[in-house]
């Protein structure tokens, strides 16, 4: 059965779409959009030989035509796509995928940390913060983007670089009580900071 976050994941894919599913690991997104024709067309792509296989292996399982690449990000993708999917990975690996001059100007994208860096550094390359969704699953708080290029974009606010746009109280109630429990060990200097953080989380659960 596919996971919560993979569905999240599919749903900013259209029926039309051409898709590249990038770091896809064992091929599960792939095939999900595919069986249940959620687009035209997508192409497997992971920079591991040994993971890539193993997709391989279950789309062919599932008998599906599904076209797989060895590659890093971009790098071998050929022909273009309507949105690319990234996830599985840290901020810093899908930065680095997106200095390559044929990323997509769509782009669905979930990162394992930093997620303040990944809006800020979006924002710089004039990708518009269309959608932010959070899903809890195993044990853990999974965040979601969907992005769009857009040179006349509105620009974030400091808040929203920092803690996003999903208005998910949970997360942030989860934010919070992580905040508190750090206050009394960090250092003065970071203190009153994270105080701040902890305040406007707290009034922004209030208002929901």
């Amino acid at each position: 059965m596919i996971s919560q976050r993979l569905k999240a994941l599919a749903e900013y894919v259209k029926p039309s779409d051409v898709v590249v599913d990038i770091g896809c690991d064992h091929g599960y997104l792939s095939i999900y959009l595919k069986e249940e024709k959620k687009c035209q067309k997508v192409y497997a792509s992971d920079i591991s030989y040994n993971a890539l296989n193993v997709a391989k292996e279950n789309i062919q399982k599932k008998g599906l035509d599904i076209e797989c690449i060895l590659s890093n990000g971009f790098e071998n993708l050929e022909i273009p796509v309507d949105v690319a999917v990234i996830a599985g990975m840290g901020t810093s690996t899908i930065l680095n995928i997106l200095t390559s001059q044929k990323k997509s100007s769509r782009l669905i994208i979930s990162t394992h940390n930093e997620p303040d860096k990944l809006r800020k550094k979006m924002q710089e390359m004039h990708y518009k913060l269309v959608d932010e969704q959070v899903v809890y699953e195993n044990k853990h708080y999974y965040l979601i983007f969907y992005y769009e290029y857009d040179i006349n974009r509105e620009e974030l606010d400091y808040y929203s670089i920092k803690f996003g746009i999903s208005n998910n109280k949970e997360y942030y109630q989860y934010l919070v009580d992580k905040y508190e429990l750090l206050l009394p060990k960090v250092p003065r200097n970071k203190y009153e900071e994270l105080k701040k953080d902890c305040e406007y989380l707290k009034g922004l659960i209030e208002k929901m």
